[in-house]
C-alpha cells in the first residue's frame, strides 16, 4: 500500500524537534521567558542583518537596518496572525513614508519642524484607535527620528526609508514564521502574564493572617497596586482573545482559552475578596492556629497560579498540586474542631479558598461541559474612536498637543544653537514625556540614571572590545539585555540601549565614545524639555481629579453591586457576561483612584492639597470593593437564596448611588445606621451559617458606606474652604 504523505509537514518537524533531548534546555529557555523570546527573536534579526554588511565593511547599512528592526520590534503589538500581518503592512509603509518625510524636507528645517508637529498630533491621534495602531505610529515616530540622526552620513536620501523599512520587515518576518509555529502563543503568554499577576497577589495577601491594624493597612496599600497590574493583566487578555476571535470563523480552538480567562477572572475575584476585619480576628489566641492556616493555604495556591501559569506557556498539562488537597482538608477540619455549626467569622473566607482549589484543580475538566462565554468589545467605529479624541479635555489629544509642542522646542534648540546631534533631545522627549506629570517625572529619573550609567559603562567596556568584531558582539549583546530588561526595569534597559547606541556609532564611523558627551548633555535637556513641558502645559493635578474618581468608582461600584444583587435574586442562565462586566468596570475605576493617590505623592508639594483625605477614600473604596467582591464571589451558594439579603443589598444599593451622583439627604447617615442595627440585630440571634455570613459582609458594607459618607462630606467641605 502506498505510504499515505503527511499533509502537515510543520507538525512532523515539531514532532521530531520535541523528540529532541538538546531542545528542552532552549524550550525552558526561551519559549518559557517571554522576555527572553522576544530578546531572542529581535537580537537574531539584527544578528542576520548586520553581521554581512559588516563583514563587507558597509557599516552603514549594517546600523540602519539593524535599527530598523528595532523600531520593529518596538512596535510590535499582540495579535492574530492574520491581524499581525496586516499590522506588518500598515507599519512597513508607515515606516517608510516617514522616514521619506524626513529626507525629503531636511534641507529645510522650517517645513521639518512644522511637519513633526502636525504629524506627532496625527500619530497619536491614529494610535488611540486601538492596541494595532498604537504599535504602528509609536514606531512611525520613531523610525523619523532615527532618519533626522542617520541624514547627515547616509550617501543617498532613498537608503534610510528602504533599510528603516526592509529592517522592520525582516524582523516582522521571523516574528510571524514563530508565531504561525505556534499560533496561540501570544494568548498563552497574555494568560500566563495574568496568572503570575494573581499569583503575586495572592502572596501579598497571605501575609494578612494573622497581621495587626498597622501591618494590615500597609498589606493592603501594596494590594491595591498589585490589583492595578493584575486588573491590566485582564484587560490585555481580553483585548488579545477578542483579536483571535474577529480573525476566526469557529471559536472552537478558541474555548480552553476562553475558559482559562474565565478561571483567572474568578480566581481573581474570590482572591480579591475581604470577608472580614483579619487584623480584629488575629488579637484572639483561639484563631491564631485558623489564621496561620489560611495564610499558609494562599501562599500555596499562589505557587500552584504560578505552575499553572507556567503549564500554559510550556505547553505541558497543568498538574495541581497533591499537598493543597491536604491543606484544604486540614483547614476545613480545623474549622469544624472549633465552630462545627458554621458561625465562626471565617467559615466563607475557608469556603472561599476551598472552592478556589477546586476550580484551579479541574481548570481543564470543565471546558467540555460549559458553554462558550462571550467577551465585551467596542463596538464603536474607527471614524468613531477618532472623533471621541477630538475633545479639548480628552487626555490623549492633550497628550499629542503636549509632546507636538516638546518636539518642536526641543528642534528649534536643535537647529537655532546648532547643536551637535541635537536630534537626540527630540528622541528622549518621546520616550521621557507621558501623559500626566507623576509618570514624566519618574521617567525623567530613570531615563536620566540610565543613560549616564551606560555611558559610563560602555565607555569601558569599548575599552575591552575596540575590534569591529567586539564591537559588533557588544551591539548585538546590550540589544538582548535591552529587551530583556524592557518589561521589568526601564533604567536597567536604557543603560543596554546607550551601550547599543555607542558600539553602532564605533561601526559607523568609529566616534562612538566621542559622541557620548553631546548624547548624555542633549538626553539632560529633552528631559528637563519634557518635564517642563508637562509641569505648564494643561497641569492635571490629581486633587483636582479625585472628587470626579471617586463619583466614579462610587457608581461603577453601585452597577456592581445591583449586578450581584440581580444574581442573588435570579441567576443569568448560562453566560455572566453583564456580571462580568460590572466587575471589571469596578476594579477598573478603583485602579484609576489608586494610581491617582500614588501619583499624588511625586507633585510638587503645594499640589499635594488633601492628600490624607485622598488616601482615607482611597483605602475605603478599596475596602468596599473587596466586601462587595466576597459578596459576590458566594452568590452560588444555595444556602444563600434567601429573600432578605436582596432586600437588605437592595437598600444599601440606593444608598450607595445617592453617594455616587453626591444627593446625599439628610437621613442618608441615619438610613445607614438604621440598617447597621437591624443586622446586628438579626446576626445577635441563631441563624444558619452562611446566612449569618452573609450578612455580616452586608454591615461591613454598610460601615465602609457610611464612612465614606462621612469622609467624602467632609472633603467637599474642605475643597470649598478658601
Amino acid at each position: 500500500m502506498k505510504k499515505r504523505k503527511n499533509s502537515f509537514p510543520h507538525l512532523q518537524l515539531r514532532s521530531w524537534i520535541n523528540g529532541q533531548s538538546w531542545y528542552e534546555p532552549l524550550h525552558r529557555a526561551f519559549w518559557s521567558n517571554p522576555d527572553r523570546l522576544m530578546a531572542a527573536k529581535a537580537t537574531m534579526s539584527i544578528a542576520l542583518l548586520a553581521v554581512p554588511f559588516v563583514l563587507a565593511g558597509q557599516s552603514f547599512f549594517a546600523v540602519t537596518l539593524a535599527l530598523g528592526a528595532l523600531t520593529g520590534a518596538l512596535s510590535e503589538t499582540d495579535d492574530h496572525p492574520k491581524g499581525r500581518i496586516k499590522s506588518l503592512g500598515l507599519k512597513v509603509v508607515s515606516f517608510g513614508i516617514s522616514s521619506l518625510a524626513v529626507e525629503l524636507l531636511r534641507p529645510w528645517p522650517v517645513l521639518l519642524g512644522l511637519g513633526l508637529a502636525v504629524s506627532t498630533i496625527f500619530f497619536l491621534l491614529i494610535g488611540g484607535l486601538g492596541e494595532r495602531y498604537r504599535g504602528v505610529t509609536f514606531g512611525a515616530l520613531l523610525v523619523g527620528l532615527y532618519t533626522m540622526l542617520g541624514t547627515e552620513i547616509s550617501s543617498s536620501w532613498h537608503w534610510q526609508p528602504v533599510l528603516l523599512s526592509g529592517g522592520a520587515l525582516f524582523y516582522g518576518l521571523i516574528s510571524l514564521a514563530l508565531l504561525y509555529y505556534r499560533p496561540w502563543r501570544l494568548l498563552e503568554e497574555q494568560l500566563a502574564r495574568g496568572f503570575q499577576a494573581l499569583s503575586a497577589y495572592m502572596e501579598e495577601k497571605a501575609n494578612l493572617f494573622p497581621s495587626d491594624e498597622k501591618r494590615q493597612g500597609e498589606i493592603r496599600n501594596r494590594l491595591a497596586l498589585l490589583n492595578v497590574e493584575l486588573v491590566e493583566a485582564l484587560d490585555r487578555c481580553k483585548e488579545v482573545l477578542n483579536t483571535y476571535g474577529d480573525a476566526l470563523k469557529d471559536e472552537t480552538p478558541l474555548k480552553p482559552y476562553l475558559h482559562h480567562f474565565m478561571l483567572l477572572q474568578g480566581l481573581h475575584e474570590r482572591a480579591a475578596s475581604s470577608h472580614e476585619r483579619y487584623d480584629l480576628l488575629s488579637r484572639d489566641p483561639l484563631n491564631q492556629a485558623l489564621l496561620e492556616g489560611i495564610g499558609q493555604l494562599l501562599h500555596q495556591l499562589a505557587g500552584a497560579t504560578h505552575l499553572f501559569a507556567a503549564s500554559l506557556l510550556s505547553g505541558k498539562p497543568y498538574r495541581h498540586p497533591v499537598s493543597l488537597n491536604w491543606s484544604v482538608k486540614a483547614l476545613n477540619d480545623q474549622l469544624e474542631k472549633y465552630q462545627p455549626d458554621e458561625t465562626h467569622p471565617l467559615v466563607l473566607l475557608v469556603r472561599n479558598l476551598s472552592r478556589s482549589n477546586t476550580a484551579l484543580q479541574q481548570a481543564n475538566n470543565r471546558q467540555q461541559q460549559s458553554p462558550t462565554p462571550r467577551l465585551a468589545k467596542d463596538k464603536r467605529s474607527l471614524t468613531q474612536r477618532f472623533k471621541d479624541q477630538l475633545n479639548p479635555n480628552h487626555p490623549r489629544l492633550r497628550h499629542a498637543i503636549r509632546l507636538s509642542i516638546c518636539f518642536l522646542i526641543g528642534f528649534t534648540i536643535s537647529e537655532g544653537l546648532n547643536v551637535s546631534k541635537g536630534e537626540w533631545i527630540i528622541l528622549t522627549s518621546l520616550f521621557v514625556c507621558q501623559p500626566s506629570y507623576s509618570e514624566t517625572r519618574r521617567r525623567l529619573f530613570q531615563r536620566m540614571l540610565g543613560t549616564l550609567t551606560g555611558v559610563i559603562a560602555g565607555v569601558l567596556v569599548v575599552q575591552l572590545l575596540p575590534t569591529v568584531p567586539g564591537q559588533l558582539l557588544l551591539m548585538l549583546a546590550a540589544a538582548f539585555a535591552f529587551f530583556v530588561w524592557l518589561r521589568r526595569n526601564y533604567s536597567v534597559s536604557v543603560i543596554f540601549i546607550t551601550i547599543f547606541v555607542l558600539a553602532a556609532f564605533n561601526l559607523i564611523a568609529g566616534k562612538g565614545v566621542a559622541v557620548m558627551l553631546p548624547r548624555l548633555l542633549d538626553t539632560f535637556i529633552g528631559s528637563a524639555l519634557a518635564f517642563i513641558t508637562v509641569r505648564f502645559i494643561w497641569p492635571d493635578w490629581q486633587h483636582k481629579r479625585m472628587p470626579g474618581l471617586l463619583a466614579e468608582a462610587l457608581d461603577k461600584n453601585a452597577a456592581y453591586f445591583r449586578a450581584i444583587i440581580r444574581e442573588y435574586r435570579q441567576p443569568a442562565p448560562g453566560d455572566d457576561l453583564n456580571y462580568r462586566i460590572a466587575r471589571r468596570e469596578a476594579h477598573r475605576a478603583d485602579n484609576a483612584l489608586v494610581l491617582a493617590w500614588q501619583d499624588m505623592q511625586v507633585e510638587p508639594r503645594k499640589r499635594r492639597q488633601f492628600r490624607e483625605q485622598a488616601f482615607t477614600l482611597t483605602y475605603l473604596n478599596h475596602a468596599l470593593l473587596s466586601y462587595l467582591s466576597a459578596f459576590g464571589a458566594h452568590r452560588e451558594q444555595e444556602s444563600g437564596k434567601n429573600d432578605e439579603i436582596p432586600e437588605i443589598a437592595g437598600q444599601l444599593l440606593e444608598i450607595l448611588q445617592d453617594c455616587s451622583q453626591s444627593r446625599q439627604k439628610e437621613g442618608t447617615r441615619q438610613s445607614v445606621e438604621r440598617i447597621l442595627l437591624f443586622i446586628g440585630q438579626k446576626t445577635a440571634t441563631p441563624q444558619v451559617g452562611v446566612l449569618r455570613q452573609q450578612l455580616t459582609l452586608l454591615y461591613h458594607i454598610a460601615e465602609v458606606s457610611l464612612k465614606i459618607i462621612e469622609r467624602s462630606v467632609l472633603f467637599q467641605s474642605e475643597k470649598k474652604q478658601p
